[in-house]
C-alpha cells in the first residue's frame, strides 16, 4: 500500500447544525475541518406558548465549550435576531472574532454594550464581495436581498470544495437601492465554477410563485396614508430599517411628523443614521411631548410591538398601560409585518383592543402591507438552478420545510443520494465525492429566564404549566428534633387550587392523610428519610386529590424540625 497517497487524502470536512433544521429561529451552524472551527451565525427564537416564563431560547453550546480551542471566529449573514440573539450568550463564554457586514455589526455591538463585551471581542467589518481568509477556510460575502439591509449569503471555499450558504434571501428585481439588490451573478459564478454544496433557506417554500416586493408594499402604504385623517400609528420590524426609511420619507412628503415610539426604534435609526443610510436632518421628528403641539393629520408614529411583545409600545397603548400616548377613535393602527409562528394568539388580543378603543387596524390577513424576506418557491429554484450544486441541505425551517425543499430539488434534477434531510445535531460529513450524516453531537435548546441562563429546564417548565392549570397546595409540617413527634396539626394552604372557603372544607380529610402518612413512616433522624417522608405525603394527597377533584395541583411539603 503506497502510504505517501494515504497521507495527502483530503479528509471530511464536518457540517454541524447546532439550531435552525426543524424550527424557525435559533440558526446557527458549525463548520470543522481538522483542528479548525468556523461558526455561521448564532441566532434566539422566541419562546413557545408552552415555555412559561421563558424570555427567549438559545441554542445548546455544549459542542463549542468541549472544542473552544479550535473555534476561529464566528460569520453572521445579517442582524435578525434568529441569526444574532444568541450571540452575547455565546461570547460571553467564547470571545472569539465576529465578521460581519457593517449594519450587522453596529447591532451586535448595541447588544454587547449591556454586557460591557465590546472590548473583549473583535469585531471585523466585511463588506459584499470581499474575501475573508480563516484558513483552511476562504469566505466570499455576497450581497442578498432580505427584510434587513446588508444581508449577505457566503461562499465559503473548503479543502473539500465550493459551500454556498444562501443566507436568508429573496428575489426582488424591483429593489431600486443597491444595498437591497441580490448579486445574482456572483451566485451564478461560483455556479459555473462548481458548488459542491448548497444550504439554501427554506422558510418559505410553501408559497408558491414569487415572493411580494418591497415595491409594491410602499405603494399600497402610500395609498393607506393618503387616506387617513387622523394619527397614523405603524408598528413595523425595528430591524427592518430600508421600510422604516421608506415611512419616514413619505411622512415628510404628506407633511406628517415623525414620533420615534420604543427603544429598539429609536436605537436602530439612530444606529441608521450614524451609518448615513438614514438622513440626520431631523426636521421630520418630533418627541413625545410634543405630540400636542401638532394636530392629529399632522402625526405619524413609528413603533415597535408588531409581535405583540408584552412590555412594547404598541402593546401598552392597546391595553391603555402607556403614560403618554391613549388610542382614541380617527387613529389608524398598521401592523406592517408578519404574524410569526405562536405570535397570533397575542397579536389579535392587541387588535381588538385597538378596535375597542375606536382605532381603525390594518394588518397583514386584510391587506398586502408585508413583504417577506424570504424566497418563494419559483426564487428557491432559481437558486438551485444557477447554482448548480452536486450536494444539498435545505436549512432555515420547520422539518415539513426542509422536506417540501428536498422535494423541490429532486424535482429539478438532484439526485436522491446527494440530498441530506438533516436536522439539529447531525454530523454531517463533506468529501468531493460523498456527503452524508454520519453521527450525532449534543444540540437543543437553551432556556433564558431573566438572567438565568439554561437553569430552567423541561421540568421546571413543566411544574410551571401544571401551577398554571392546577395550581399548588403547600403543606406545614412541624415536627419536635429530637422525638419525631407532631408539635402541632398539619397547616394547609392553596394557590391557584380553590377558593378559600372550598379550602377549608377539604382541610380536614388531607390533615389525616397526613397524620396517617407520619404515624406509618418510621421517625426520622437524617434528611433522607425525611425525604421518603415528604414524598409519601406529596403522593398520597396528590392522590386524593386526583380522586375526589380530579386535579392534581403541585403538593408541596415542608417539614420544620423544632
Amino acid at each position: 500500500m503506497d502510504t505517501s497517497v494515504v497521507s495527502h487524502q483530503i479528509r471530511p470536512l464536518k457540517i454541524l447544525p447546532l439550531g435552525g433544521l426543524g424550527e424557525i429561529g435559533l440558526n446557527m451552524l458549525v463548520m470543522e475541518y481538522d483542528d479548525n472551527i468556523l461558526i455561521i451565525d448564532a441566532g434566539s427564537m422566541f419562546p413557545e406558548d408552552h415555555m412559561f416564563g421563558i424570555d427567549i431560547v438559545i441554542p445548546d453550546f455544549s459542542y463549542l465549550k468541549d472544542h473552544k480551542d479550535k473555534i476561529k471566529g464566528i460569520v453572521l449573514t445579517h442582524g435578525h435576531e434568529d441569526h444574532i440573539g444568541a450571540l452575547p450568550y455565546l461570547l460571553e463564554e467564547i470571545p472569539v472574532p465576529v465578521y460581519g457586514t457593517e449594519f450587522t455589526l453596529a447591532l451586535v455591538e448595541e447588544k454587547l454594550l449591556e454586557l460591557n463585551l465590546t472590548d473583549k471581542v473583535p469585531f471585523n467589518v466585511i463588506k459584499p464581495r470581499q474575501v475573508l481568509n480563516i484558513p483552511p477556510f476562504s469566505i466570499e460575502f455576497i450581497r442578498v436581498c432580505h427584510s434587513i439591509i446588508h444581508g449577505v449569503g457566503l461562499a465559503i471555499r473548503t479543502p473539500v470544495g465550493t459551500i454556498l450558504h444562501s443566507g436568508d434571501f429573496k428575489l426582488d428585481f424591483n429593489a431600486t437601492e443597491n444595498e437591497q439588490q441580490i448579486d445574482l451573478m456572483r451566485f451564478y459564478y461560483h455556479g459555473e465554477k462548481g458548488v459542491l454544496l448548497l444550504l439554501s433557506d427554506s422558510t418559505n417554500v410553501e408559497r408558491e410563485g414569487f415572493s411580494l416586493n418591497e415595491q409594491e408594499v410602499a405603494t399600497k402604504l402610500e395609498k393607506i396614508f393618503r387616506n387617513c385623517k387622523g394619527r397614523i400609528i405603524i408598528s413595523v420590524f425595528a430591524s427592518n430599517i430600508q421600510r422604516v426609511k421608506h415611512i419616514i420619507n413619505l411622512a415628510n412628503r404628506l407633511g406628517r411628523k415623525v414620533l420615534l415610539n420604543g427603544r429598539s426604534m429609536v436605537a436602530n435609526v439612530r444606529i441608521a443614521q450614524n451609518l448615513g443610510i438614514i438622513e440626520r436632518n431631523n426636521s421630520w421628528e418630533i418627541k413625545i411631548n410634543e405630540l400636542k403641539n401638532y394636530p392629529d393629520e399632522k402625526i405619524l408614529m413609528l413603533t415597535t410591538g408588531s409581535q405583540g411583545e408584552p412590555m412594547s409600545a404598541l402593546a401598552r397603548m392597546a391595553y391603555q398601560a402607556h403614560s403618554k400616548i391613549k388610542i382614541k377613535p380617527g387613529d389608524t393602527v398598521i401592523l406592517s409585518s408578519k404574524f410569526i409562528p405562536g405570535n397570533e394568539s397575542t397579536i389579535n388580543k392587541i387588535i381588538n383592543n385597538l378596535f375597542r378603543q375606536g382605532a381603525e387596524v390594518i394588518y397583514e390577513k386584510v391587506e398586502d402591507i408585508h413583504a417577506s424576506g424570504h424566497a418563494n418557491r419559483e426564487e428557491l429554484k432559481i437558486m438551485l438552478s444557477i447554482t448548480k450544486p452536486k450536494f444539498f441541505i435545505p436549512i432555515h425551517g420547520e422539518y415539513r420545510h426542509l422536506v417540501k425543499h428536498i422535494q423541490l430539488a429532486r424535482e429539478l434534477g438532484l439526485k436522491k443520494e446527494n440530498t441530506i434531510l438533516a436536522e439539529d445535531g447531525d454530523v454531517i460529513e463533506l468529501t468531493p465525492e460523498s456527503c452524508k450524516i454520519t453521527g450525532k453531537a449534543q444540540a437543543g435548546r437553551i432556556f433564558v429566564d431573566g438572567k438565568g441562563v439554561g437553569d430552567v429546564c423541561n421540568l421546571i417548565l413543566k411544574e410551571r404549566k401544571i401551577l398554571s392549570e392546577d395550581g399548588i397546595v403547600i403543606i406545614n409540617i412541624i415536627i419536635d428534633s429530637t422525638t419525631g413527634e407532631l408539635l402541632v396539626e398539619p397547616q394547609i394552604e392553596s394557590h391557584g387550587f380553590v377558593h378559600l372557603d372550598i379550602q377549608a372544607g377539604f382541610s380536614p380529610d388531607v390533615k389525616e392523610i397526613i397524620l396517617n402518612v407520619i404515624n406509618e413512616t418510621s421517625m426520622f433522624n437524617n434528611n433522607n428519610e425525611e425525604d421518603i417522608l415528604k414524598d409519601r405525603i406529596r403522593r398520597e394527597v396528590r392522590r386524593h386529590f386526583k380522586k375526589t377533584m380530579g386535579r392534581l395541583p403541585i403538593v408541596f411539603p415542608i417539614i420544620t424540625k423544632i
